[in-house]
């Protein structure tokens, strides 16, 4: 068998791998990044790429004003019994010491979300915006050859094949028939992109969490990081003491030992393709396959089982396995239903979502993991422990055509095939339309009245939709009085089917403040460091705000390479 040697071994390409790589590299260590799958990127390449860091630069170049105290007051009202005291503040440390230091250092490069909310922006500790920063847009010409590796975008929040940043971007491509400034705009996006799909097969203007793998990549290799593809873990090395050395490498020409001086990294994105592993953590999914996952197919719990095999144990208390996120399944031109997630129509007016009682059941407006999480209950107490967990989105004609609903596009888009495909449901009346969905149509009905009589002014008394900055900050600003809400009165009305997915998965290894992975009573696994979705969240199990995965993702691969080079900063 062929045998390589160097300082660090780091298992998967997402954001959690490859700060752990650039950061190992920097400090002057030798390491090898190992992807199973043919693409580099993982999950957070699919991803809107934003990062939770209390206290960024970015931030107080902005003027924001946070501190350590304040983002600590936050998480241990956000985690509950679930408070880690010494990886919070190890992560409330090293956080913006990691923003640094790829700023300083490396090619990663962020900016601020300056309207970007904490999800409980009232809740002790919370802060209106400053906290969620995202990598700069990129320009792929900049990765070479490489960009063929890179793993595309989610294809489902893509418009004709492009990323669409948020804010005042998404802003012109809702307004694109009404503004002549904003067709403006998506005329020249549009045309650019057509140039770089001519030219070079694909996007070259990159976006949020394709912008940060390939600021990360360009990095590794810059620091002459090797990114090996198609090249899956098959089991670790250890010693006589216990000390894992490397791992075994399946290389697309065969096996190779790689023996791994300083530590080997496990980032392989944790396990929301794991049919087995769902059916043990997530209540919903009995057999494993009633949950629906974006994440790339080869997110399989790899890194969980390789740890487990040397004597790691994965942490599955907390509340909820993993941070939840409304999923549609729209037809693809493949043939294979997409995987849609749900997150800028729940906040806009005219939208609601109720179950098949035809009541509504949330806000909205509230982060996906708190929409879903009261989706979850609520069919669970309308039909039991075996219910059938679902719901729906639904829009009038007026908040259809000027914001979409789901994967159906605003106008001018076209949506009947949408229609036809059974994706998106219409109706000619309310009853009609819950006729189709399978809700009750009085009940139905007298929802929507209900609402609608405190919408005319703006108001939702039952569940106080737009209450909050986050909320309002994916709503309408062009909308009065309330960016969120609005009476559903213009018919037809149309519908989406809802399902729980996730967004990354929240049970994972134990490990310390040192990114170190622990074993069963508690004592660090030497040699061997966990980052991203493979090590058990800090957060409790709950989900405080936009990149509260990404965000821990990128501070603990800069600990791990910290402890491993042993240095202190």
């Amino acid at each position: 068998m062929k045998r390589e040697v160097v300082d660090v071994l780091v298992v998967g390409s997402g954001a959690g791998g490859l700060s752990a790589a650039v950061a190992a590299a920097h400090r002057g260590l030798q390491v090898i990044v190992t992807e199973k799958e043919p693409v580099f990127g993982g999950t957070t390449a699919r991803s809107g790429g934003w990062m939770w860091i209390p206290n960024n630069a970015p931030g107080k170049r902005a003027g924001i004003k946070d501190s350590v105290e304040k983002a600590r007051t936050y998480l241990k009202h956000e985690t509950g019994e679930h408070y880690d005291s010494a990886r919070v503040d190890a992560f409330l440390e090293a956080g913006p010491k990691a923003v640094e230091f790829f700023e300083s250092n490396t090619s990663l490069q962020f900016d601020l979300g300056p309207t970007f909310a904490d999800y409980h922006p009232t809740a002790p500790g919370g802060m209106d915006a400053g906290r969620s920063i995202v990598a700069r847009p990129f320009d792929g010409r900049n990765l070479g050859k490489e960009i063929k590796r890179l793993r595309p975008p989610l294809r489902e929040i893509t418009v004709l094949g492009m990323m669409i940043g948020s804010g005042k971007e998404l802003l012109h491509f809702f307004n694109v028939t009404r503004s002549p400034i904003s067709a403006l705009y998506v005329t020249r996006l549009v045309a650019k992109f057509a140039l770089d799909v001519a030219f070079h097969g694909r996007a070259m203007r990159l976006m949020n969490g394709n912008a940060l793998v390939a600021r990360l990549a360009k990095s590794a290799f810059d620091k002459k990081v090797p990114i090996w593809t198609d090249s899956p873990v098959k089991s670790l090395i250890h010693d006589e003491s216990g000390r894992v050395t490397g791992a075994v490498v399946n290389r697309p020409c065969g096996p190779v030992e790689v023996h791994a001086r300083k530590g080997v990294v496990l980032a392989a994105g944790g396990f929301p393709q794991d049919a087995v592993r769902r059916k043990e953590t997530i209540p919903h999914a009995p057999s494993g396959h009633e949950h629906i996952s974006p994440a790339p197919p080869g997110n399989t719990g790899d890194g969980l089982r390789l740890g487990e095999s040397v004597g790691a144990i994965v942490d599955t208390s907390l509340p909820n396995a993993a941070a939840w996120v409304p999923i549609s399944r729209p037809p693809m031109r493949d043939g294979l239903l997409g995987t849609f997630p749900h997150f800028v129509d729940r906040s806009k007016p005219g939208v609601i979502a109720v179950t098949r009682s035809g009541r509504r059941f949330v806000n909205e407006a509230h982060s996906y993991h708190d929409f879903c999480q009261a989706m979850i209950k609520r069919c669970a107490e309308e039909g039991g422990s075996d219910a059938e967990i679902a719901a729906w989105f639904v829009g009038d004609h007026r908040a259809f055509r000027k914001y979409g609903l789901g994967f159906a596009k605003p106008a001018p888009v076209p949506y009947k095939h949408l229609i036809e495909k059974g994706y998106l449901y219409r109706g000619k009346t309310l009853a009609d339309l819950a006729s189709q969905i399978g809700a009750d149509p009085d009940e139905f009905e007298r929802t929507v009245a209900r609402f609608n009589s405190h919408a005319v002014g703006g108001e939702d008394p039952e569940f106080g939709k737009g209450s909050t900055a986050y909320n309002r900050s994916l709503g309408d600003p062009a909308h009065k009085p309330n960016p969120c809400v609005a009476p559903i009165r213009d018919a037809p009305y149309y519908a989406v089917r809802l399902y729980v997915g996730d967004l990354g998965t929240f049970a994972g290894l134990k490990t310390n403040e040192y990114a170190q992975v622990l074993d069963k009573k508690g004592k660090p696994i030497s040699g061997l460091y966990s980052a991203g979705n493979d090590a058990a969240s800090i957060m409790g199990g709950n989900y405080p705000g936009g990149g509260i995965t990404l965000g821990p993702a990128i501070t603990f691969g800069y600990i791990a390479a910290r402890h491993m080079s042993g240095a202190n900063n």
